[in-house]
Protein backbone atom coordinates (compact mmCIF):
# COMPACT_ATOMS: atom_id res chain seq x y z
CA UNK A 1 0.00 0.00 0.00
CA UNK A 2 1.03 3.79 -0.75
CA UNK A 3 0.49 6.80 0.68
CA UNK A 4 -1.61 8.32 -1.89
CA UNK A 5 -5.09 9.64 -1.61
CA UNK A 6 -8.75 7.87 -1.12
CA UNK A 7 -10.57 11.12 -1.21
CA UNK A 8 -13.23 10.32 -3.60
CA UNK A 9 -14.17 7.00 -2.01
CA UNK A 10 -14.07 8.54 1.60
CA UNK A 11 -15.67 11.78 0.89
CA UNK A 12 -18.39 9.77 -0.51
CA UNK A 13 -18.65 7.86 2.48
CA UNK A 14 -18.61 10.15 5.09
CA UNK A 15 -21.11 12.39 3.25
CA UNK A 16 -23.46 9.53 2.94
CA UNK A 17 -22.72 8.49 6.22
CA UNK A 18 -23.60 11.92 7.60
CA UNK A 19 -26.98 11.80 6.10
CA UNK A 20 -26.15 14.32 4.11
CA UNK A 21 -26.49 14.92 -0.34
CA UNK A 22 -23.94 16.98 -2.14
CA UNK A 23 -26.29 20.33 -2.32
CA UNK A 24 -26.39 19.81 1.51
CA UNK A 25 -22.72 19.34 2.13
CA UNK A 26 -21.98 21.90 -0.34
CA UNK A 27 -23.55 24.28 1.70
CA UNK A 28 -22.42 23.49 5.17
CA UNK A 29 -18.88 23.55 3.77
CA UNK A 30 -19.20 26.59 1.68
CA UNK A 31 -17.84 25.02 -1.28
CA UNK A 32 -19.34 24.66 -5.12
CA UNK A 33 -21.79 21.40 -5.78
CA UNK A 34 -19.50 20.54 -8.90
CA UNK A 35 -16.15 20.70 -6.79
CA UNK A 36 -17.92 18.12 -3.96
CA UNK A 37 -19.38 16.01 -7.41
CA UNK A 38 -15.77 16.25 -9.57
CA UNK A 39 -14.06 15.33 -6.21
CA UNK A 40 -15.88 11.91 -5.54
CA UNK A 41 -16.22 11.07 -9.71
CA UNK A 42 -12.91 11.56 -9.09
CA UNK A 43 -12.14 13.77 -12.49
CA UNK A 44 -10.35 16.08 -9.63
CA UNK A 45 -7.23 15.03 -8.64
CA UNK A 46 -6.12 17.47 -6.45
CA UNK A 47 -8.04 20.56 -4.56
CA UNK A 48 -6.83 23.06 -2.61
CA UNK A 49 -5.80 22.68 1.76
CA UNK A 50 -8.54 25.55 2.57
CA UNK A 51 -11.01 23.53 0.41
CA UNK A 52 -9.90 20.07 2.11
CA UNK A 53 -10.18 22.01 5.42
CA UNK A 54 -13.96 23.26 5.15
CA UNK A 55 -14.93 19.83 3.81
CA UNK A 56 -13.36 18.25 6.77
CA UNK A 57 -14.68 20.11 9.41
CA UNK A 58 -18.16 19.95 7.98
CA UNK A 59 -17.79 16.49 7.74
CA UNK A 60 -16.74 16.16 11.64
CA UNK A 61 -13.76 14.56 10.78
CA UNK A 62 -9.52 15.45 9.94
CA UNK A 63 -8.13 16.71 7.10
CA UNK A 64 -5.79 13.19 7.36
CA UNK A 65 -8.79 11.03 7.84
CA UNK A 66 -10.47 12.55 4.86
CA UNK A 67 -7.26 11.87 2.48
CA UNK A 68 -7.41 8.04 4.13
CA UNK A 69 -4.53 7.98 6.02
CA UNK A 70 -4.96 6.28 9.02
CA UNK A 71 -1.82 6.28 11.42
CA UNK A 72 -2.38 2.63 12.25
CA UNK A 73 -1.81 1.21 8.61
CA UNK A 74 1.29 2.03 7.67
CA UNK A 75 2.23 2.43 4.08
CA UNK A 76 5.08 0.96 2.37
CA UNK A 77 6.08 3.45 0.49
CA UNK A 78 5.18 7.04 -0.76
CA UNK A 79 2.99 8.06 -4.02
CA UNK A 80 4.73 10.80 -5.71
CA UNK A 81 3.09 10.28 -9.06
CA UNK A 82 0.64 13.58 -8.95
CA UNK A 83 3.46 15.47 -7.55
CA UNK A 84 5.67 14.01 -10.29
CA UNK A 85 3.07 15.28 -12.77
CA UNK A 86 2.94 18.76 -11.04
CA UNK A 87 6.93 19.34 -10.76
CA UNK A 88 7.60 18.13 -14.53
CA UNK A 89 4.56 20.01 -16.01
CA UNK A 90 4.18 23.65 -17.11
CA UNK A 91 3.35 25.70 -20.37
CA UNK A 92 7.07 25.77 -21.79
CA UNK A 93 6.37 22.06 -22.69
CA UNK A 94 4.32 21.05 -25.85
CA UNK A 95 1.13 19.65 -24.50
CA UNK A 96 1.79 19.87 -21.09
CA UNK A 97 -0.66 22.13 -18.80
CA UNK A 98 -1.15 22.68 -15.11
CA UNK A 99 -4.25 20.69 -13.72
CA UNK A 100 -7.57 21.04 -15.01
CA UNK A 101 -9.07 22.62 -11.94
CA UNK A 102 -11.10 25.72 -12.65
CA UNK A 103 -8.99 28.46 -14.00
CA UNK A 104 -9.60 31.21 -11.41
CA UNK A 105 -6.13 32.86 -9.96
CA UNK A 106 -5.67 33.08 -6.34
CA UNK A 107 -4.30 36.01 -4.46
CA UNK A 108 -0.72 36.62 -3.72
CA UNK A 109 -1.77 36.59 0.15
CA UNK A 110 -3.69 33.22 -0.27
CA UNK A 111 -1.30 31.44 -2.25
CA UNK A 112 1.69 32.47 0.43
CA UNK A 113 -0.35 31.47 2.97
CA UNK A 114 -1.09 28.11 1.09
CA UNK A 115 2.54 27.60 1.00
CA UNK A 116 3.61 28.12 4.36
CA UNK A 117 1.27 25.50 5.14
CA UNK A 118 2.68 23.40 2.95
CA UNK A 119 5.95 23.75 4.03
CA UNK A 120 4.38 22.95 7.94
CA UNK A 121 2.85 19.99 6.59
CA UNK A 122 6.49 19.10 5.23
CA UNK A 123 7.82 19.82 8.69
CA UNK A 124 5.60 18.01 10.51
CA UNK A 125 5.56 14.84 8.58
CA UNK A 126 1.90 15.10 7.02
CA UNK A 127 2.86 13.06 4.09
CA UNK A 128 -0.61 12.89 3.15
CA UNK A 129 -2.03 16.13 3.42
CA UNK A 130 1.33 17.62 1.61
CA UNK A 131 1.85 15.29 -1.58
CA UNK A 132 -2.30 16.38 -2.24
CA UNK A 133 -2.06 20.31 -1.65
CA UNK A 134 1.55 21.04 -3.15
CA UNK A 135 0.38 19.72 -6.74
CA UNK A 136 -2.38 22.53 -6.08
CA UNK A 137 0.19 25.53 -4.28
CA UNK A 138 2.76 24.79 -7.62
CA UNK A 139 -0.34 24.99 -10.22
CA UNK A 140 -1.55 28.07 -8.37
CA UNK A 141 1.78 29.83 -8.05
CA UNK A 142 2.61 29.55 -12.22
CA UNK A 143 -1.15 30.70 -13.08
CA UNK A 144 -0.66 34.01 -10.71
CA UNK A 145 2.81 34.20 -12.12
CA UNK A 146 1.31 34.53 -15.88
CA UNK A 147 -1.51 36.84 -14.94
CA UNK A 148 0.64 39.20 -13.02
CA UNK A 149 3.40 41.84 -12.67
CA UNK A 150 6.13 43.42 -10.66
CA UNK A 151 6.01 43.06 -6.75
CA UNK A 152 2.83 40.73 -6.60
CA UNK A 153 4.90 38.59 -9.67
CA UNK A 154 8.00 38.68 -8.08
CA UNK A 155 6.35 37.49 -4.60
CA UNK A 156 4.62 34.54 -6.68
CA UNK A 157 8.22 33.86 -7.68
CA UNK A 158 8.87 33.62 -4.19
CA UNK A 159 5.79 30.76 -2.86
CA UNK A 160 6.51 29.10 -6.78
CA UNK A 161 10.20 28.50 -4.88
CA UNK A 162 9.24 27.28 -1.85
CA UNK A 163 6.63 24.65 -3.73
CA UNK A 164 9.39 23.66 -5.91
CA UNK A 165 11.51 23.40 -2.55
CA UNK A 166 9.45 21.52 -0.94
CA UNK A 167 8.77 19.24 -4.11
CA UNK A 168 12.62 18.16 -3.46
CA UNK A 169 12.20 17.42 -0.53
CA UNK A 170 9.36 15.17 -0.46
CA UNK A 171 11.11 13.37 -3.64
CA UNK A 172 13.96 13.00 -1.62
CA UNK A 173 12.19 11.43 1.10
CA UNK A 174 10.47 9.18 -0.98
CA UNK A 175 14.13 8.25 -2.30
CA UNK A 176 13.14 9.64 -5.77
CA UNK A 177 17.09 11.42 -5.99
CA UNK A 178 16.75 12.31 -10.11
CA UNK A 179 13.18 14.34 -9.37
CA UNK A 180 14.25 15.74 -6.07
CA UNK A 181 17.30 17.21 -8.60
CA UNK A 182 14.52 18.35 -10.82
CA UNK A 183 12.29 20.35 -8.61
CA UNK A 184 15.44 22.08 -6.84
CA UNK A 185 16.60 23.24 -9.76
CA UNK A 186 13.15 25.20 -10.79
CA UNK A 187 13.35 26.27 -7.25
CA UNK A 188 16.44 27.95 -7.89
CA UNK A 189 15.26 29.35 -11.05
CA UNK A 190 12.28 30.60 -9.48
CA UNK A 191 13.89 32.03 -6.84
CA UNK A 192 16.54 34.37 -8.88
CA UNK A 193 12.81 36.24 -10.12
CA UNK A 194 11.23 36.39 -6.50
CA UNK A 195 11.29 39.59 -4.46
CA UNK A 196 14.39 38.62 -2.20
CA UNK A 197 16.29 36.90 -4.91
CA UNK A 198 19.59 37.13 -2.93
CA UNK A 199 18.45 34.92 0.12
CA UNK A 200 15.91 32.64 -1.80
CA UNK A 201 18.70 31.78 -4.19
CA UNK A 202 20.55 30.65 -1.05
CA UNK A 203 17.71 28.55 0.56
CA UNK A 204 17.57 27.16 -2.71
CA UNK A 205 20.87 26.07 -3.31
CA UNK A 206 20.75 24.90 -0.28
CA UNK A 207 18.51 21.98 -1.34
CA UNK A 208 20.18 21.69 -4.58
CA UNK A 209 23.14 20.27 -2.66
CA UNK A 210 21.34 18.14 -0.67
CA UNK A 211 20.21 16.35 -3.42
CA UNK A 212 23.92 16.70 -4.61
CA UNK A 213 24.84 14.74 -0.85
CA UNK A 214 21.98 12.04 -1.64
CA UNK A 215 22.92 11.10 -4.64
CA UNK A 216 26.35 10.20 -3.37
CA UNK A 217 28.61 12.43 -5.63
CA UNK A 218 31.67 11.19 -3.79
CA UNK A 219 33.82 14.43 -5.72
CA UNK A 220 33.49 18.10 -4.27
CA UNK A 221 30.59 19.20 -6.09
CA UNK A 222 28.04 19.06 -3.25
CA UNK A 223 30.43 20.65 -1.04
CA UNK A 224 31.60 23.17 -3.84
CA UNK A 225 28.08 24.48 -4.23
CA UNK A 226 27.48 24.59 -0.78
CA UNK A 227 30.21 26.45 0.29
CA UNK A 228 30.02 29.05 -2.55
CA UNK A 229 26.16 29.75 -1.70
CA UNK A 230 27.49 30.14 2.06
CA UNK A 231 29.98 32.92 1.02
CA UNK A 232 28.27 34.38 -0.60
CA UNK A 233 25.12 34.97 1.86
CA UNK A 234 27.58 34.62 4.99
CA UNK A 235 26.46 36.93 8.00
CA UNK A 236 28.98 39.70 9.43
CA UNK A 237 30.06 38.97 12.92
CA UNK A 238 27.08 41.56 14.40
CA UNK A 239 24.42 40.51 11.80
CA UNK A 240 21.96 38.74 13.72
CA UNK A 241 19.06 37.89 11.11
CA UNK A 242 18.35 34.64 12.03
CA UNK A 243 17.20 33.79 8.13
CA UNK A 244 20.47 34.97 7.15
CA UNK A 245 22.06 32.93 9.63
CA UNK A 246 19.81 29.55 9.28
CA UNK A 247 20.51 29.60 5.76
CA UNK A 248 24.11 30.00 5.66
CA UNK A 249 24.60 26.98 8.45
CA UNK A 250 22.46 24.81 6.94
CA UNK A 251 24.74 25.25 3.85
CA UNK A 252 27.53 24.90 6.25
CA UNK A 253 25.92 21.64 7.28
CA UNK A 254 25.16 19.86 4.23
CA UNK A 255 29.03 21.33 2.97
CA UNK A 256 30.38 19.09 5.70
CA UNK A 257 27.74 16.05 5.07
CA UNK A 258 29.47 16.23 1.68
CA UNK A 259 33.07 16.08 2.92
CA UNK A 260 32.72 13.17 5.25
CA UNK A 261 31.08 11.32 2.54
CA UNK A 262 34.13 12.31 0.47
CA UNK A 263 36.24 10.96 3.17
CA UNK A 264 37.83 14.38 4.86
CA UNK A 265 36.62 14.47 8.54
CA UNK A 266 38.76 16.86 9.25
CA UNK A 267 37.67 19.53 6.77
CA UNK A 268 33.80 18.28 7.84
CA UNK A 269 34.77 19.03 11.68
CA UNK A 270 36.34 22.67 10.46
CA UNK A 271 32.93 23.13 8.39
CA UNK A 272 31.02 22.13 11.44
CA UNK A 273 32.94 24.63 14.12
CA UNK A 274 31.83 27.19 11.29
CA UNK A 275 28.29 26.65 11.57
CA UNK A 276 28.35 26.07 15.37
CA UNK A 277 29.92 29.86 15.83
CA UNK A 278 27.52 30.90 13.77
CA UNK A 279 24.12 29.46 15.62
CA UNK A 280 25.51 30.76 18.85
CA UNK A 281 25.02 33.90 17.51
CA UNK A 282 21.49 33.68 16.19
CA UNK A 283 18.78 34.63 18.55
CA UNK A 284 17.89 30.55 19.80
CA UNK A 285 16.40 27.88 17.62
CA UNK A 286 13.71 28.88 14.99
CA UNK A 287 12.04 26.95 12.49
CA UNK A 288 11.39 29.11 9.11
CA UNK A 289 10.81 28.02 5.42
CA UNK A 290 14.52 29.91 5.05
CA UNK A 291 16.05 27.29 7.49
CA UNK A 292 15.81 24.73 10.76
CA UNK A 293 19.06 26.42 12.75
CA UNK A 294 19.95 27.16 15.95
CA UNK A 295 22.44 25.99 19.37
CA UNK A 296 20.41 23.16 19.89
CA UNK A 297 20.48 22.44 15.54
CA UNK A 298 23.75 22.47 15.32
CA UNK A 299 24.60 20.64 18.04
CA UNK A 300 22.52 17.75 17.32
CA UNK A 301 24.34 18.07 14.16
CA UNK A 302 27.47 17.49 15.33
CA UNK A 303 26.34 14.20 17.27
CA UNK A 304 25.37 13.02 13.69
CA UNK A 305 29.06 13.66 12.42
CA UNK A 306 30.51 11.98 15.20
CA UNK A 307 28.27 8.98 14.51
CA UNK A 308 28.92 9.11 10.85
CA UNK A 309 32.32 9.50 11.23
CA UNK A 310 32.37 5.90 12.80
CA UNK A 311 32.83 6.57 16.71
CA UNK A 312 29.29 5.61 18.26
CA UNK A 313 30.33 6.07 22.09
CA UNK A 314 31.51 9.66 21.44
CA UNK A 315 28.30 10.50 19.61
CA UNK A 316 26.74 8.93 22.52
CA UNK A 317 28.66 11.17 24.79
CA UNK A 318 27.78 14.45 23.11
CA UNK A 319 24.78 13.67 23.10
CA UNK A 320 24.41 14.21 26.68
CA UNK A 321 25.80 17.76 26.22
CA UNK A 322 23.04 18.73 23.73
CA UNK A 323 21.14 22.34 24.85
CA UNK A 324 17.72 21.99 25.39
CA UNK A 325 15.61 23.74 22.67
CA UNK A 326 15.99 27.59 22.86
CA UNK A 327 12.89 27.85 20.78
CA UNK A 328 11.44 25.45 17.92
CA UNK A 329 13.38 22.43 16.85
CA UNK A 330 10.55 20.30 14.20
CA UNK A 331 9.80 16.77 15.97
CA UNK A 332 11.32 15.28 12.72
CA UNK A 333 15.03 17.12 13.51
CA UNK A 334 14.67 15.40 16.86
CA UNK A 335 13.28 12.11 15.68
CA UNK A 336 16.16 11.59 13.59
CA UNK A 337 18.47 12.49 16.37
CA UNK A 338 17.10 9.69 18.06
CA UNK A 339 17.12 6.95 14.98
CA UNK A 340 21.44 8.42 15.09
CA UNK A 341 21.66 7.63 18.85
CA UNK A 342 19.33 3.74 18.60
CA UNK A 343 21.81 3.31 15.33
CA UNK A 344 24.79 4.31 17.66
CA UNK A 345 23.57 1.91 20.48
CA UNK A 346 23.02 -0.86 18.13
CA UNK A 347 26.61 -0.71 17.23
CA UNK A 348 27.93 -1.04 21.30
CA UNK A 349 25.40 -3.63 21.79
CA UNK A 350 22.98 -1.37 24.01
CA UNK A 351 19.93 -3.21 22.73
CA UNK A 352 17.41 -1.73 25.34
CA UNK A 353 18.50 1.50 25.30
CA UNK A 354 18.73 1.50 20.91
CA UNK A 355 14.83 0.21 21.53
CA UNK A 356 13.99 3.06 23.58
CA UNK A 357 15.65 5.57 21.00
CA UNK A 358 13.34 4.07 18.30
CA UNK A 359 10.18 4.29 20.74
CA UNK A 360 11.45 7.99 21.22
CA UNK A 361 11.52 8.60 17.20
CA UNK A 362 8.28 6.68 16.90
CA UNK A 363 6.43 9.03 19.41
CA UNK A 364 7.92 12.27 17.71
CA UNK A 365 7.24 11.94 14.59
CA UNK A 366 5.38 8.52 13.72
CA UNK A 367 4.52 9.03 10.08
CA UNK A 368 8.22 10.50 9.34
CA UNK A 369 9.90 7.92 10.62
CA UNK A 370 8.12 5.16 9.00
CA UNK A 371 10.65 6.09 5.12
CA UNK A 372 13.90 6.53 7.10
CA UNK A 373 16.20 3.48 6.01
CA UNK A 374 18.28 4.33 9.26
CA UNK A 375 15.54 3.64 11.51
CA UNK A 376 14.22 0.71 9.66
CA UNK A 377 18.06 -0.88 9.03
CA UNK A 378 18.21 -0.82 12.68
CA UNK A 379 15.48 -1.82 13.65
CA UNK A 380 15.66 -5.21 11.56
CA UNK A 381 19.33 -6.00 13.08
CA UNK A 382 17.55 -5.80 16.31
CA UNK A 383 15.20 -8.31 15.60
CA UNK A 384 17.83 -9.99 14.25
CA UNK A 385 20.09 -9.73 17.29
CA UNK A 386 18.57 -8.57 20.17
CA UNK A 387 17.97 -11.25 23.06
CA UNK A 388 14.74 -13.32 23.11
CA UNK A 389 12.66 -11.44 25.70
CA UNK A 390 11.15 -8.64 23.57
CA UNK A 391 7.49 -8.58 24.55
CA UNK A 392 5.04 -6.34 22.71
CA UNK A 393 6.35 -2.92 22.37
CA UNK A 394 8.99 -4.73 20.71
CA UNK A 395 6.67 -6.19 18.31
CA UNK A 396 4.98 -2.92 18.02
CA UNK A 397 8.10 -1.06 16.86
CA UNK A 398 8.88 -3.95 14.58
CA UNK A 399 5.43 -3.38 12.85
CA UNK A 400 5.63 0.58 12.78
CA UNK A 401 8.99 0.23 11.00
CA UNK A 402 7.93 -1.98 8.48
CA UNK A 403 10.26 -4.87 9.99
CA UNK A 404 7.24 -7.09 10.22
CA UNK A 405 3.36 -6.58 9.48
CA UNK A 406 1.69 -8.69 11.70
CA UNK A 407 0.44 -7.54 15.43
CA UNK A 408 2.29 -9.24 18.30
CA UNK A 409 0.34 -12.10 19.76
CA UNK A 410 1.53 -13.04 23.21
Amino acid sequence: MAIGSNLPENLARFRKARNLSQDELAHAAGVGVDTIARIEQGTRQTSRPATLTRLARALGVTVERLLGHVASEPPSEIDIRTLRQAITMGEHVPGLGDFAEPHDVIQLDELTHAAHRAWRAYVDGRHAELLHALPVVLTDARRLIRSSTGSEQAGAHRALSTAYRLGAGMAGRAGFDDLAWSSAERALDAARHSDEPELETAISLRYLAWTLVRQGRLDDDAERVAVTAAEQVQPAMLDRDPARAGVFGNLLFNAASAALMAGSASRADDLLAEARAAAMRSRGDNATEAAIFGPRVAALQQVDHTARAGDPEQALRLAETVPPAQGEVPAFWEAGHRLRLAAASLELRRYPQALGYLAEARDLAPDWVRYQPLGKATMRKLVDHAPRRRGAEFAQLAAHYGVVGLPYQP
